[in-house]
C-alpha cells in the first residue's frame, strides 16, 4: 500500500473529547499540522465540519473527461496496463500505468519506482489522487498516491466472498473529501474515523421542538452519517440536517451582531434649518431621483435616532450613491460632527475629494474643509490633514486605509462611510468605528449588486437600501463581444472604432488584465499553447505605433505607478489632456469623466461578471452614449465566454449579479478572499438555498427575541462562538 495517514491517537479520556477539543490531542501533532496547513483545521469540530464533497462507490468509476487541469483530484478508476521502461536521457526507469473510467484514459507516471510495477496490476480498482497535468495532449498524474480496493491493504477490507455482502461492499458510498497534494482524501477519512470513535459529547444546536418540526436528525447522528454512510439515504438526510444547522447558526450570529449594535447608544444627528444640508439641497443643479429621496429619508431616520445606523446602500453604477452619502455627511456636520469616508484606492480617494469639493461649491467647501488623508501624502501634508481631523476643522475626511492608523484621531466622529464594501473587511470597518468617542453611524456603499441570499448571508447585520434608477440624461451603453478566436480579423475594427470616437472629440479607456508581460522564472519554458494576458505596457506601445492614433495622446494608468503619477494621470484625463487611458482595473470604481464614451476590455474573459459591469460603468456617464467592446479569445459555449456574453446581454446589474452567482463554481460565490482560507459556507448553497436561509433567519430572530443570550440552547450558543469566532466573522465580509 502507498502513503497512509499518520494518525497517532493520543491517550485522552474519551469522555473528555468534544467538538472544542484540540485535534492534536486526539490524532497527534503530525496529522493535525498537515490538516491545519491545508485547511485551517485545529479542533475536532473543525475536522467534522470538513464535509465530503461527493460520494463514490467501489463499483463506480469517475469520469476522466471531467477532470480539471492543474487541480488536485481524487478519482476511482480501473488499471488497464502497467509498463516499465528505461529512461532515454538519463539512468533509471519510468513506470507508466494507464487507468480508465471505461471511456477515457489517464496516465500515472512514476520515475525510478520499479516496485510500483509489482504492486499494481491490470484489473485492479482503487482511488487515485494527484494533480492533473497535460503532457503532449494527454492527461496524466505524476507520482500520484492511491488506495486499492479489495487488496487487504492497510484498513481497506478485502472484498467479501458472500454475494449479498459483496454487493453491499461495492455499492457502499465512499466519502471523497476536499484534499491537497500533501493530504489525501483517504487520509482524511481515516482521521475522521478515529475522531468519530473517540468523541462522546455532541450536544444538539437546534432546539428540540424545531428539530422535530423539521424532521431533522440529532447532531451526533448527522455527523456520523455524513462521514460514514451505509446508504445514499444516510448522507442525504445528514446533509439536510447539517445544512439547516449551518444556516441557523450563521443567521443567529448575524441577528445577535445586529441586535448588539442596536443596543449601543449613538449621538442623534439632525440637520438644522438654514444649515449645511439645506444650503446644499437648495444649490443642487439637478433633481434627485425618487430612489435617492427614499434612501435619503431612510438614512435621515436612522441617524436621527440614538442607536447607531448600520446601513448598506447598493446601487447601479452611476446611480448617485455618493450624493446620498454626502447629504448624510452634511446632516452630521449640521450637528457638529465629522464624517470619515473610506475609499479602497488612492485614485478613488482623490477623485472623491475633488467631486465632493466641486459638489459643495466654494462657500460650503471652505466651511467644511474636505481633507484627503492617504499613505502616500508627503509628511507635512499628512500632518496637516491629521491636525484638521483631530481639531474638528475638517468636517469631511476622505482617505484610504491610512484613516485606520493609530495616530489618526477625530474631534467628533459621527459618521463612517465605507465605499465599495467588498474591498474591506469587517475588522477595518470596526477599526474606523472605534475612533468615535461614542459609536458613530455607519453607511456602507456598494456598486456591486448583491443577490438577496448573499445580502442575508454576508451582510445580515446591516439594513439594506437599494437605488436602481439612473439620473436623467444618461444615454446608456452599448456592449458588444469581439470574439477574436472566431473572428481574428475583427481586431483591426476594434481600433478603427476607437479612433472614430476620438475623432468626435471624445475620450476612451483600454483595460488590460496585466501591467507587463510575465517574466519567466529561471529555467522556466513558456508553454507555446498558452496565451499571455494582454498587458498595459504592450498595448500602450501597440496603440502608439498605429498610424490611426498618430495624433492621439495615449497614457498608462496602473498600480505600479506612484500615487502622484496616478493622480496626475487621472487629473489630465478628466481635464481632456489625455485621449486614451490604457489601464488596469484601478479605474474599476468611482472614476467619473463625462466625456469618456468608449471602452475596450482586452481579454475580457479574464474578468468576472460584476467586474466587467463595474468597468463598463466608467463610460456613458455624460450626455453622449457609451460604447463597450469586450475582446476575448475564449471559445464559444465555454464558461469564460458565457460570462462575457452575459455582460453584453444586459445593463441590469441586479440581473448580472444573479447570473454571476449561477455561473460561478459554488466555492467562489463569496470570493476567494472572503473565505479566509477556508470556505465560509460549507453545505449552504446561496444559489439554491435562499428559502432555507430565509426560514433560518426567521427562526433565529424569534429565538433571540425570546432568549437573547441563548441560555435555553447552550449548544447553539457554543456553535455560534465556534463557527463565527473573530477571524471567521471577519472573513465573511472581507473583500
Amino acid at each position: 500500500m502507498t502513503e497512509s495517514a499518520a494518525v497517532e491517537p493520543n491517550a485522552v479520556s474519551l469522555d473528555a473529547v468534544s467538538l472544542d477539543t484540540k485535534l492534536a490531542n486526539v490524532v497527534g501533532g503530525r496529522t493535525t499540522t498537515a490538516l491545519t496547513k491545508a485547511f485551517g483545521i485545529v479542533t475536532v469540530g473543525d475536522l467534522l465540519s470538513h464535509y465530503p464533497r461527493r460520494y463514490a462507490r467501489r463499483g463506480e468509476l469517475s469520469a476522466i473527461s471531467d477532470l480539471p487541469l492543474d487541480e488536485n483530484v481524487t478519482i476511482i478508476a480501473e488499471i488497464r496496463t502497467v509498463e516499465e521502461r528505461p529512461m532515454k536521457a538519463r539512468k533509471g526507469s519510468i513506470v507508466e500505468v494507464k487507468i480508465s473510467d471505461g471511456r477515457g484514459i489517464l496516465s500515472l507516471t512514476y520515475f525510478n519506482q520499479s516496485w510500483r510495477a509489482r504492486q499494481l496490476a491490470p484489473g485492479m480498482r482503487g482511488m487515485f489522487a494527484g494533480k492533473v497535468s497535460d503532457y503532449r495532449g494527454h492527461l496524466q498524474l505524476t507520482h500520484p498516491t492511491y488506495r486499492l480496493f479489495g487488496a487487504g491493504e492497510d484498513d481497506e477490507p478485502d472484498m467479501p466472498t458472500d454475494a449479498d455482502e459483496a454487493k453491499l461492499w461495492i455499492e457502499q458510498p465512499i466519502a471523497i473529501y476536499p484534499a491537497t497534494n500533501t493530504i489525501t482524501s483517504w487520509q482524511i477519512t481515516k482521521t475522521v474515523e478515529v475522531v468519530l470513535d473517540a468523541i462522546r459529547r455532541v450536544p444538539d444546536p437546534i432546539p428540540a421542538a424545531l428539530r422535530a418540526e423539521r424532521g431533522l436528525l440529532p447532531h451526533a447522528t448527522a455527523l456520523e452519517l455524513i462521514h460514514r454512510p451505509e446508504t445514499d439515504s444516510d448522507w442525504r438526510r445528514a446533509r439536510d440536517t447539517l445544512r439547516f444547522t449551518e444556516a441557523l447558526v450563521l443567521q443567529t450570529a448575524l441577528v445577535q451582531q445586529r441586535n448588539s449594535a442596536r443596543a449601543q447608544k449613538a449621538t442623534p444627528r439632525v440637520p438644522v434649518p438654514g444649515g449645511f444640508l439645506e444650503r446644499f439641497d437648495a444649490a443642487l443643479p439637478f433633481t434627485l431621483t425618487s430612489d435617492q429621496l427614499v434612501v435619503g429619508d431612510e438614512i435621515a431616520r436612522d441617524i436621527a435616532g440614538d442607536a447607531p445606523m448600520n446601513r448598506l446602500v447598493q446601487g447601479e453604477v452611476g446611480s448617485g450613491k455618493t450624493v446620498v452619502a454626502l447629504r448624510a455627511m452634511l446632516a452630521v456636520a449640521d450637528s457638529g460632527g465629522q464624517a470619515a469616508f473610506l475609499a479602497p484606492t488612492e485614485v478613488l480617494a482623490g477623485q472623491h475629494l475633488r467631486s465632493i469639493a466641486r459638489a459643495l461649491g466654494p462657500d460650503l467647501a471652505v466651511q467644511l474643509m474636505p481633507t484627503l488623508l492617504t499613505g502616500q501624502l508627503p509628511v507635512a501634508e499628512r500632518r496637516k490633514a491629521m491636525l484638521r481631523a483631530v481639531s474638528g476643522q475638517s468636517r469631511i475626511v476622505i482617505g484610504t486605509h491610512a484613516l485606520l492608523g493609530d495616530t489618526v484621531t477625530f474631534f467628533d466622529l459621527g459618521l463612517v462611510v465605507v465605499d465599495e464594501q467588498h474591498r474591506f473587511g469587517v475588522d477595518q470597518r470596526e477599526a474606523l468605528r472605534q475612533k468615535g468617542a461614542v459609536p458613530p453611524h455607519v453607511l456602507v456603499l456598494t456598486a456591486t449588486p448583491i443577490p438577496r441570499t448573499i445580502a442575508m448571508t454576508v451582510f445580515g447585520d446591516l439594513d439594506v437600501s437599494t437605488i436602481t434608477m439612473l439620473p436623467e440624461g444618461r444615454q446608456g451603453i452599448e456592449t458588444f463581444v469581439v470574439p477574436l478566436g472566431d473572428k481574428p480579423a475583427w481586431a483591426t475594427r476594434v481600433w478603427e472604432r476607437l479612433a472614430e470616437e476620438l475623432a468626435l472629440g471624445r475620450q476612451a479607456f483600454v483595460v488590460c488584465p496585466a501591467i507587463a508581460p510575465r517574466q519567466l522564472e529561471e529555467g522556466e519554458v513558456l508553454d507555446p499553447e498558452a496565451r499571455a494576458p494582454a498587458s498595459v505596457e504592450e498595448t500602450l506601445a501597440e496603440l502608439r505605433a498605429k498610424p490611426i492614433f498618430a495624433s492621439a495622446r495615449i497614457e498608462p494608468l496602473h498600480g505600479r505607478m506612484t500615487s502622484e503619477q496616478k493622480d496626475q494621470a487621472m487629473r489630465a484625463f478628466a481635464a481632456g489632456e489625455i485621449d486614451v487611458l490604457v489601464a488596469t482595473t484601478v479605474i474599476e470604481v468611482g472614476v467619473d469623466v463625462p466625456n469618456a464614451s468608449a471602452m475596450v476590455v482586452m481579454d475580457a474573459d479574464r474578468f468576472g461578471v460584476s467586474q466587467l459591469h463595474q468597468l463598463r460603468g466608467r463610460v456613458g456617464r455624460g450626455g453622449v452614449p457609451g460604447l463597450c467592446l469586450l475582446v476575448t479569445t475564449a471559445e464559444a459555449e465555454s464558461a469564460s465566454r458565457e460570462r462575457v456574453e452575459a455582460v453584453a446581454a444586459t445593463l441590469d446589474g441586479f440581473e448580472l449579479a444573479q447570473v454571476d452567482l449561477e455561473l460561478r463554481r459554488e466555492g467562489d460565490v463569496l470570493g476567494s478572499s472572503q473565505s479566509g482560507g477556508r470556505s465560509s459556507l460549507r453545505l449552504l448553497r446561496v444559489v439554491t438555498d435562499g428559502d432555507l436561509i430565509g426560514e433560518a433567519r426567521g427562526h433565529a430572530q424569534a429565538l433571540i427575541e425570546w432568549d437573547p443570550e441563548l441560555d435555553s440552547v447552550p449548544a447553539l450558543r457554543d456553535a455560534v462562538r465556534r463557527r463565527l469566532d473573530d477571524s471567521e466573522r471577519a472573513s465573511l465580509t472581507k473583500g
